[in-house]
């Protein structure tokens, strides 16, 4: 575990610090002054709601919340998935087997991984996981009380990580972050096809692709090493020209609406260990810090005015938690 934990420290500091790509034309302006049409104050006093044990491999690197507050979470080193009540409570739901060769063959990371992960109406829950082996690396369903299944192969020499439900359409949208591409495969499984793979998407030395979610007719996702929030119109089921929305967003991992629109944002920053607004002009607003209690934070959730923020402590080696604050009212 500490060896694993020295690796991907190493690779995230070195991201969190670096240059930002040069953006495209179609670049929105860089984020370099407070969001004038956000309403997003900086949150009510934070509280770490959860601790999580460093040593059992608990970096929380993805999260979905279910109606009653129950945030379910994969845990990257320990390849778990976990349900975390609202009173603090952890149960593991489910321990992915390691590969043979303990994961030393997942590109970039080098230890296998659960990543992205999302919860249908009726409870089930879909994730990723990352193993650099043909034989596990995919897509999992995880029915309440039964074991997980893999439904999809994923290519073994990239790593699958965020990961999105198109509710009405029944398909699941999946970022691979060292590929550079965003797939799509249907909710029972099946065959999965790229469904992008637009040079926005690519990684530039680290890892590319990271968050996705579809919202309002468009497949939104990041990418971390380029610093970017990029829109993709939905066209038929096709892919549209990508438009960034945003930039200057240094090591952006996971990120969430707030209210019903799509010009509203909240992203983890990892390597920066913040947490930003973004407005619809991409322009956008710390909103919590290390004084806060982030420690690497790698994923967010809205629920009403409550926001869920995930940290996995990949550099900071102290302290992965689950932290709750409360965005003020309009």
């Amino acid at each position: 575990m500490r060896k694993r934990m020295t690796t991907l420290a190493v690779a995230l500091a070195a991201a969190g610090i670096g240059g930002v790509t040069a953006m495209p034309s179609n670049a929105a302006p860089a984020a370099t002054a407070p969001a004038r049409t956000m309403g997003l104050a900086a949150p009510a006093p934070t509280r770490i709601a959860v601790h999580f044990d460093l040593t059992k491999g608990q970096m929380p690197e993805n999260v979905a919340v279910g109606p009653d507050g129950t945030a379910y979470v994969t845990f990257a080193a320990a390849r778990q998935v976990a349900a975390v009540t609202p009173s603090g409570r952890t149960r593991i739901l489910a321990t992915l087997p390691a590969p043979a060769d303990g994961g030393v063959r997942t590109p970039v990371l080098g230890f296998a991984l659960t990543t992205g992960i999302v919860r249908t109406t009726d409870g089930t829950l879909y994730f990723l996981y990352a193993s650099g082996d043909a034989a596990s690396t995919g897509l999992y369903r995880l029915r309440p009380g039964q074991a997980p299944q893999r439904v999809a192969a994923l290519p073994a020499d990239g790593l699958p990580n965020g990961l999105a439900l198109d509710a009405a359409a029944q398909r699941l949208y999946l970022t691979d972050s060292v590929l550079g591409t965003i797939s799509t495969v249907a909710l029972e499984g099946g065959p999965v096809e790229v469904w992008s793979a637009a040079p926005e998407l690519a990684a530039t030395g680290f890892l590319g692709a990271n968050g996705i979610k579809v919202r309002a007719g468009a497949v939104w996702a990041t990418n971390l090493d380029q610093g970017t929030l990029l829109r993709i119109p939905m066209r038929h089921n096709r892919p549209g020209p990508v438009r960034v929305t945003a930039t200057g967003l240094v090591g952006i991992d996971d990120f969430a609406f707030v209210g019903a629109g799509d010009d509203q944002v909240i992203a983890a920053l990892n390597g920066p260990n913040t947490v930003v607004g973004i407005d619809a002009t991409g322009r956008s607003r710390t909103l919590l810090t290390a004084a806060d209690g982030l420690q690497n934070p790698t994923s967010v959730a809205v629920r009403g005015r409550t926001v869920l923020v995930l940290s996995a402590a990949y550099t900071t080696g102290v302290d992965p938690n689950l932290a709750l604050a409360t965005l003020p009212g309009r």
